[in-house]
Parts: C-alpha cells; structure tokens; sequence
C-alpha cells in the first residue's frame, strides 16, 4: 500500500481499503495513509474508493457514486447527500408502530428498534413519526 502512494500518483484506487481491519486500525489508516496522500496536492490528486463502509470515510468523501448491478444508480457531491438523506433511528418499550410515510427509502425494523431512511423529507418524517410516536 506505501509502496503505491511514494511515487505520489495522480490518481489512487483502493478497494475496500479497511476490509479485514480492526476499527480503531481502519480509522488510523484512513486518516494516516489517505489524508497524507490528498494533503500533499489536494488540486492534482484523486483517491477513488470502493466500499461498503461510507461512513468511515466521512470528511475525506468530496463526492460519491452508488453503483448496482454494475450501473450508475446516483453520483452526488458529500455535503449534498448528508442535507437529502437522513438515518433515523428509533427505540421503543414495544414493538414499533407500522409507518407509512412518503419520503421514506427504507424502513428496517429489528425487535424494538425502527430505522427509517429519509430522502429529502428528513423534516417531515421527523415531525410525523414524533406524532406517531409519542
């Protein structure tokens, strides 16, 4: 992996960098071996990641592209899709309510935990599932 940024490249590809490591490894590598390599020359230098673990990359992410089936399903700058897309997360003493909400991606419940994924109607699932909750 040193050996790959020495010769400070253009462009780095990586796939699943942190497959494989512990999580405090995992974030000490990202933040070592990749913010080293963009802070050199940020305006020449790309770090394309493949991986299923966005969230460790969170900061160092400028833009993201989801690909399914082998396609393109969305290419989208960072700060954009943290203001459409929101995780919300739900406890309860019982089992969750049934939710039908528009604005709603995915819905996942597990025991007495709900989470919902909001696309762009962050707010209003918010202000729904407080009514329907309480």
């Amino acid at each position: 992996m040193i050996a790959a940024i020495c010769p400070e490249p253009e462009l780095l590809v990586l796939d699943e960098p942190t497959s494989g490591l512990d999580p405090i490894v995992r974030r000490e590598f990202i933040q070592t071996v990749i913010g080293a390599y963009q802070e050199a020359d940020p305006t020449r230098r790309t770090v394309f990641v493949s991986t299923h673990l966005i969230s460790e990359f969170e900061g160092l992410i400028d833009e993201f592209t989801i690909i399914e089936n082998g396609r393109v399903a969305l290419t989208m700058g960072a700060d954009a899709a943290r203001e459409k897309f929101k995780k919300i997360r739900a406890r309860f003493a019982g089992d969750p309510p049934a939710v039908h909400l528009p604005g709603i991606l995915s819905l996942r419940r597990d025991g007495r935990e709900l989470e919902i994924i909001a696309n762009g109607e962050s707010d209003k699932v918010m202000e729904t599932t407080s009514v329907l909750f309480s």
